[in-house]
């Protein structure tokens, strides 16, 4: 399908002469995904067909208690410094965005009164602003109106400096109008094919003004609310112990009809994914686990057990290793992991292709993940329009071996590898997880093989996820040579999740270690590519830069992409839930129920 027919059945869904569900097939039938379908109309400004939600209970509450596992538990409820998932997911129970992305990749309205379009006269033609009109009636926990205030104070909080919010990215670059009290305008510098991120999913939650005003700035930290959220939420705070449990109860002012239909909420910290998936799917003791990143062998002997059974969600999450290019030993004017620094190996792009080339990602997928994970050499794997045909994986220890003996890299008489005094030593960090430690264990035994000797440490996963400023083993900081983890891709759309190799977002002691750029890679042609990406309305052509992004930052080493991971959950079999992979687990909570 060429440029010309693509743009033709666009505008036949604008006019309506085609319906929005055959569009869809269509591009399904030549290789798109549903999810990137939706949006191409999206950026083409058609409205997004609203799926009504698939919900039973004809009231609110009576529904008992909802118990879930999360265990990687909860550090704090502050969605602006929520560093981690499982902080966004424990703040999520109770703020909310004003949209949210469901399964099919449509924006959905949550605290806005409907989705912006060409139609209603909320995307301007230019591209350069969005309007959203907010529901009415809505209230904070507290009693307090929600009014456009609070969305013009969310956006002032999080782009301010000295807030040093994880979510700034999101909001500096825009301006936030009230229009009333229930309507605010979002305007752009320049013309912005994906408009829906702020105040969309993850990082779209708002925060009352009048409890976190006398916070903003320098002050940010001390909020009592960052630890005693009040939103707007289907549930209300009750209690919370950080990296143990989070509890809520039903909020019966909620904005939308018969919800929620729970009436408490639990969130379990702590243990690991297999104990957390035994008791969901085995058990039963519990309703639903997250991120159930278990050998699929033991998942499927587990779901023999009949309480529940695996859920996987097609998303664009990825398994990845990041090489630290910055000295995470040394510090520079009072800082380890420096920009202005150098890692001793990791800076030799000899030394980078080596290490790609010792990650045996098909072996990982085939005797660890099965089904729960794609092997992939592209960071960008999903939706598939951006996927790189460009890449290819490669575990091959005879040419890492030839490549660091050319550039100079010797055995010494105890078999490390040595240049100029230094030895091959390097610190291999990940969260304390069985698949995890196994992936670990395979990528050590290549190493050995090429003469790099590796310390493979292990971090309890509420510290290496938890954004704690004071803590020396958060991902954020990596004071180590390398590390894995999983990064989630929160929207189908990659421009938020390719803008984790830009250098404004370098992590550092300055903004707190809340800069998405973990790595502190830097690249002149990737920072190019990607700012006229931000302003392409052509989906064809912005595809293509996204796949020259992928292409970058692979191809230069910088990371090593290992296994593509659909969303691996378990949930009773009773417990009806509104999964997505484009957004958290909980953006749907209001729309789960358990059947009778």
């Amino acid at each position: 399908m060429n440029e010309h027919e693509l743009r033709a059945l666009i505008e036949n869904v604008r006019e309506g002469k085609l319906p929005r569900r055959r569009f869809i097939e269509r591009l399904v039938s030549v290789g798109l995904t549903g999810p990137m379908a939706s949006m191409l109309l999206m950026h083409a400004g058609v409205a997004n067909a609203q799926p009504a939600q698939v919900y039973k209970p004809t009231k609110r509450g009576g529904g008992g208690a909802l118990k879930a596992l999360w265990w990687q538990g909860a550090t704090l409820l502050q969605p602006h410094f929520a560093n981690g998932t499982k902080d966004q997911e424990g703040s999520r129970i109770f703020y909310e965005p004003l949209g949210s992305w469901d399964k099919d990749g449509n924006l959905v309205p949550i605290l806005a009164a409907e989705v912006p379009t060409r139609e209603n006269g909320g995307l301007s033609a230019d591209g350069k602003s969005v309007t959203w009109k907010l529901k009415r009636g809505v209230t904070w926990h507290d009693g307090q109106p929600f009014t456009a205030d609070d969305c013009v104070f969310t956006w002032e909080y999080a782009k301010d400096p000295a807030t040093a919010a994880v979510t700034s990215g999101v909001y500096k670059d825009v301006q936030v109008v009230k229009v009333d009290s229930h309507t605010i305008r979002v305007t752009f510098a320049k013309a912005t094919p994906f408009w829906a991120t702020a105040f969309v999913a993850a990082e779209g939650m708002i925060i009352p003004k009048h409890l976190f005003g006398p916070y903003a700035g320098a002050k940010s930290r001390e909020a009592p609310n960052n630890l005693k959220p009040v939103g707007t939420g289907p549930y209300k705070f009750v209690d919370f112990k950080p990296g143990d449990m989070v509890r809520g109860e039903i909020n019966t002012n909620y904005h939308m009809p018969n919800r929620p239909h729970f009436d408490t909420i639990e969130m379990k910290g702590g243990g690991d994914a297999a104990s957390a998936a035994r008791a969901v799917l085995q058990t039963g003791e519990y309703d639903y686990a997250w991120n159930l990143q278990v050998e699929d062998e033991v998942l499927k002997r587990m779901e023999e057990g009949g309480k529940g059974r695996a859920h996987i969600i097609p998303s664009g999450d990825i398994e990845f290793i990041m090489l630290n290019q910055t000295d995470p030993w040394t510090e520079v004017e009072g800082e380890r992991a420096s920009i202005k620094s150098k890692h001793f190996a990791f800076t030799d792009p000899a030394v980078r292709q080596a290490m790609a080339l010792l990650a045996d990602r098909a072996g990982i997928q085939q005797f660890i993940y099965g089904r729960t994970g794609v092997a992939t050499a592209n960071f960008l794997n999903n939706p598939a329009k951006f996927r790189s045909p460009n890449t290819k994986m490669e575990f091959n220890v005879e040419k890492a071996n030839a490549l660091l003996e050319a550039a100079g890299w010797k055995k010494g008489a105890d078999g490390i590898r040595e240049k100029g005094g230094k030895k091959m030593k390097f610190v291999y960090q990940t969260s304390v997880n069985g698949i995890r430690q196994k992936e670990q264990a395979v990528i050590k035994q290549a190493c050995q093989k090429a003469g790099i000797d590796l310390e493979l440490k292990s971090v309890t996963a509420s510290v290496f996820f938890s954004s704690d400023v004071a803590n020396p083993d958060t991902y954020g900081k990596f004071w180590c040579d390398m590390q894995m983890y999983t990064t989630t891709m929160t929207q189908p759309d990659p421009e938020r999740f390719m803008d984790q190799y830009r250098a404004h977002e370098v992590s550092s002691k300055a903004n707190k270690w809340q800069g998405r750029n973990i790595a502190r890679w830097r690249n002149d042609e990737y920072e190019k590519v990607y700012a006229q990406a931000e302003a392409e309305l052509d989906p064809v052509k912005r595809a293509a830069m996204f796949i020259r992004m992928n292409d970058i930052v692979v191809g230069d080493n910088a990371i090593i992409p290992l296994i593509s991971r659909p969303r691996v959950r378990g949930a009773n079999h009773k417990l009806m839930t509104a999964l997505t992979g484009w957004d958290l687990d909980f953006s749907g909570l209001q729309n789960w129920y358990r059947e009778a």
